[in-house]
C-alpha cells in the first residue's frame, strides 16, 4: 500500500476480497457486509484527528466500492453510513459512524421481511414460480407465502456459468418446496408450467430497467410471449440514483475462467499452444427493458416500472458527489 494512503483495516480488505470473488454474494448481503466493514474500520482506527478519521473511512469505502461496480446496493450502503458520520472529535465520529452502520443493518433486515410480505401477496396458493440466479429478496417472497400457508412450487434455472441456481434450489428444498432444476436453455419449454417469473435485481435504473444476472432479459422476453408475468423483487437499496442524471450502469465483465476453465480449454482449442482467434467473454449482468417487467416489489410496496423514478426522487432527492471521494 502507498505510504501516503490512509490505513485500511484488514477486515475491510478481507471483506472487499470476499465481495469481489463472490464469497459474499447477493445485494443485501453485500450491503450488510460493507456497512459492517465500515463500522469495524471506525471502531479500530488509530486516527489522531477528525480529518485523519474521515480520510480513513473514505479510503475504506473506496476499497469496498471498487469491488462490484454493478451491485448498486454496495455504494448505497456506503452512502448511507458515510453521510451519517458526524462530530467534532474522533470519539464522536467513531460513535456516529458505528451507530449509523447498525441503523442501516437493522433497516436492511426489516426491509427484506417487509418486501417478502408485499411479494407474497402476488403469489396464490398452488402457484409455480420460475427463478433465475440466487436472490434473497426473491426468496423472501416465497418464504412469506409459505408462512401464510400457501403451497408454492419452483422451477429453478441453474444460471451458468457459476450455477447460483443450485443455491436457490437448496434453500427452497430446505423449506420443503418442490423444486424442478433445469438447465438455462430449457427455460422456454418450462414457462408453460409457470405462473410467475420471480427474479431479484442488482440495480434498477430510473426508467425501470432491471439490471440482473445475465440471462434475465432473455427470460423476461420469453415470459412476455408466453403470458407469464415477471415480478422483480428488489429492496430500495438497489435503486440506482445516479441514473436519474443520465449515468449508465456499468456491466461487470468477469474472468473468462468461469466460462472456460483451464481444464476444459484444450477441448475447445484442440490443444493448440496458443488461443489466437478465441475470445471468451463473461458479462455478469444484462438489462431487462421495463416493458417486459410487470411489477417491481420493494419494502415500500409494489410499483410498475415507470413509477420507479418517482420513488427514487422521494428517497434520494437530487444526487450529489460521492462521499468517499476527497
Amino acid at each position: 500500500m502507498d505510504e501516503d494512503q490512509p490505513a485500511v483495516d484488514p477486515v475491510v480488505a478481507e471483506t472487499a476480497e470476499d465481495i469481489a470473488t463472490m464469497e459474499i454474494r447477493g445485494a443485501a448481503t453485500i450491503a450488510d457486509a460493507a456497512a459492517d466493514a465500515l463500522a469495524t474500520q471506525a471502531d479500530r482506527t488509530d486516527a489522531a484527528d477528525p480529518a485523519a478519521f474521515r480520510d480513513e473511512l473514505r479510503a475504506a469505502a473506496k476499497v469496498l466500492y471498487e469491488t462490484r461496480p454493478t451491485a448498486v446496493s454496495l455504494p448505497n450502503a456506503l452512502r448511507y453510513v458515510l453521510r451519517g458520520m458526524a462530530g467534532d472529535t474522533v470519539s464522536e465520529l467513531r460513535a456516529s459512524t458505528i451507530a449509523r452502520a447498525e441503523e442501516f443493518r437493522t433497516e436492511l433486515e426489516q426491509a427484506q421481511d417487509q418486501l417478502g410480505k408485499v411479494g407474497a401477496n402476488r403469489l396464490r396458493d398452488g402457484d409455480v414460480v420460475m427463478t433465475h440466479c440466487h436472490s434473497t429478496d426473491a426468496l423472501s417472497c416465497i418464504e412469506a407465502a409459505l408462512d401464510a400457508g400457501k403451497h408454492v412450487e419452483a422451477i429453478v434455472k441453474e444460471t451458468r456459468p457459476r450455477k447460483q441456481g443450485h443455491i436457490t434450489a437448496r434453500q427452497l428444498r430446505e423449506w420443503g418446496v418442490p423444486v424442478t432444476l433445469i438447465v438455462d436453455n430449457a427455460a422456454r419449454r418450462y414457462l408453460d408450467d409457470a405462473d410467475h417469473v420471480l427474479v431479484g435485481a442488482d440495480s434498477i435504473a430510473a426508467d425501470g430497467g432491471v439490471i440482473n444476472k445475465i440471462g434475465t432479459s432473455g427470460l423476461a422476453v420469453n415470459a412476455r410471449e408466453r403470458g407469464v408475468p415477471v415480478m422483480v423483487a428488489a429492496q430500495t437499496i438497489k435503486l440506482h440514483p445516479d441514473t436519474m442524471t443520465g449515468h449508465t450502469v456499468a456491466i461487470e465483465m468477469r474472468d473468462e475462467s468461469e466460462v472456460l476453465p483451464d481444464a476444459e480449454r484444450a477441448d475447445v482449442t484442440g490443444e493448440r499452444s496458443d488461443d489466437e482467434g478465441l475470445v471468451v467473454e463473461n458479462p455478469a449482468f444484462d438489462v431487462t427493458p421495463p416493458r417486459y417487467v410487470d411489477a417491481i416489489v420493494t419494502e415500500r410496496g409494489q410499483f410498475p416500472p415507470e413509477s420507479i423514478v418517482t420513488l427514487m426522487r422521494d428517497l434520494f432527492g437530487e444526487t450529489t458527489g460521492e462521499p468517499w471521494e476527497p
